[in-house]
């Protein structure tokens, strides 16, 4: 089973915990939508450019 480190308290959590059982910690949740919004502006940026 995978690990983190809580960066409050320093305890070892499972790494799908989206909170810290010993200090209540709350883990940020990534946006999994934004690389890939990211790569489509830059290729429409690239396409406007060389078209």
């Amino acid at each position: 089973m995978k690990k983190k480190e809580c960066p409050s308290c320093a305890m070892e959590v499972d790494a799908k915990s989206k909170e810290c059982p010993i200090c209540g910690y709350e883990f940020p949740q990534s946006n999994s939508l934004v690389p890939v919004i990211a790569i489509i502006l830059i290729i429409a940026f690239l396409l406007m450019i060389f078209l």
